[in-house]
């Protein structure tokens, strides 16, 4: 049984990334925001499942469709929302826009609008995490997300095999939602074993059925303290979601004819924020709403009373000094 504690706890994670999401469609269509934005309206329960079982100082590296994770982990969303209104607050200095998220003091290492890129980086990361523990004692891991067409990237490949040949402390979870922008996956892979690819670098997989946010994060947690004792690792999910919006922007695009509308149904039948307030008195979800809506508000405030960033920012952050 989970306690009345983490379900309140998982529901409002969830619901905040949903709310915040849909006010970013809403607003998309103005001036406010200055960079393309990637939704993850329909997956959150995998950043919420993923992240509520780190450690504050755990690190979680993500794709350009970041928000979610950025959230779940932490981030500061005064921060992430004034970055996408290209301020001077926002987390970047608001030259990075939505696809360049990055918080340290919360764990979330940084992302990358590039597919795949990020998935080389965390494994650095992790190496220079198993250092950190060999000279200090520190046991800290980092959880390395990405899609399913990540996967078809050589790098991929490059960092499986070297995490598994040196055993480092690092979680790869495959938010597997079937579609490599408009392209779903049986007309990409010959196969859809990925899990069975994965195993023969000799690292440990689990395939999850569905996105059940208390299983995902049960999983999440038992594979966090496996590679907190050091010696296994890498270890590898692939966890089944589906994103109800397009690509990239706030338009439903179910009438463009590359994905099927029953599976979407099937998909919103099974909402997992439906499904955890229906777990919850309605006087909790409705005090949790209420907070949400606040910060909600707040964060946008926040956003349009920072700056832009000055002229002479144009200069700063690229070269070295």
């Amino acid at each position: 049984m989970h306690t009345k504690e983490l379900i309140a706890r998982l529901y409002k994670k969830m619901s905040l990334i949903r709310r915040v999401e849909l006010r970013l469609a809403e607003i998309y269509h103005t001036d406010a925001i200055k960079s393309p934005v990637h939704l993850s309206v329909g997956q959150e329960a995998v950043a919420v499942g993923v992240c509520d079982p780190l450690n504050a100082d755990d690190m979680v590296s993500n794709t350009y469709r970041g928000h979610a994770t950025y959230m779940a982990k932490g981030g500061d969303l005064n921060e992430m929302m004034a970055e996408l209104y290209g301020k001077a607050d926002g987390c970047a200095g608001g030259k990075a826009g939505s696809m360049h998220l990055i918080d340290m003091k919360h764990g979330v290492l940084g992302t990358s609008a590039v597919v795949g890129t990020t998935i080389p980086v965390a494994t650095g990361y992790a190496l220079a995490l198993q250092m950190e523990a060999k000279t200090t004692g520190r046991q800290r891991i980092i959880v390395c997300m990405f899609g399913d067409g990540a996967t078809e990237e050589g790098c991929f490949h490059e960092a499986l095999n070297f995490a598994a040949l040196h055993k480092l402390p690092i979680l790869f979870v495959c938010e597997n939602n079937r579609l490599a922008i408009h392209t779903p996956i049986e007309k990409r892979w010959a196969t859809e074993r990925l899990c069975e690819r994965v195993g023969t670098y000799g690292i440990e997989t689990h395939q999850l059925s569905n996105d059940d946010v208390f299983i995902l994060r049960d999983t999440v947690a038992k594979a966090a303290n496996r590679l907190r004792e050091g010696r296994v690792g890498p270890i590898f999910i692939e966890c089944p979601t589906y994103r109800w919006l397009e690509h990239v922007g706030p338009r439903d695009d179910h009438e463009d004819c590359y994905r099927d509308l029953a599976e979407y149904q099937r998909w919103k039948e099974n909402d997992q924020i439906v499904r955890l307030a229906g777990l919850l008195d309605k006087s909790v979800v409705t005090k949790l709403d209420e907070e949400i809506t606040e910060e909600l508000k707040a964060a946008q405030a926040f956003a349009e009373a920072s700056p832009y960033p000055h002229a002479r920012e144009l200069h700063t952050h690229v070269y070295a000094d």
